[in-house]
């Protein structure tokens, strides 16, 4: 019996994107068994005052790569050298894992020239256009 094929065009349920995810991550899985898969990692900034995270860098095991999956510093705290610190401490964590590098992706109004500053190359792009903003694809090999 051949399956049902649903097309949802705006705002898919939760567990639709978890199904694809599960079915994704299980086939992943058996294709890996040359490495262990790693954790997440992050590396936080909190408010002095509260505690709370109101930033930071979030990365994934990129099989054999560190992925920067997300980066965000807070207005107040630009300009302070903490995405330089963000940035070298998770080479830290990429190195000690023994990965090859760390990549990530920013778009034309993100940060594409600091990270070149920090020794990241292209190695790909999605061009801008009506309606689309260009996207850039960096890594640093170690």
């Amino acid at each position: 019996m051949l399956p049902i094929i649903d097309i949802i065009p705006t705002d898919p349920a939760p567990d639709v994107r978890a199904g694809i995810d599960a079915a994704l991550t299980a086939f992943n899985v058996k294709m890996r068994d040359f490495m262990p898969e790693e954790p997440d990692f992050a590396i936080a900034i909190r408010d002095p005052e509260t505690n709370s995270v109101t930033g930071g860098l979030y990365g994934i095991d990129g099989y054999g790569w560190a992925f920067v999956k997300l980066l965000v510093i807070p207005e107040q705290y630009r300009g302070m050298g903490l995405g330089t610190r963000l940035i070298t401490e998770a080479e830290n964590i990429a190195r000690a894992r023994g990965y090859i590098g760390v990549w990530l992706d920013t778009f034309e109004f993100q940060a594409r020239p600091f990270y070149e500053k920090l020794g990241y190359t292209l190695f790909g792009e999605l061009e801008g256009g009506d309606g689309a903003v260009p996207r850039y694809f960096l890594k640093k090999k170690f």
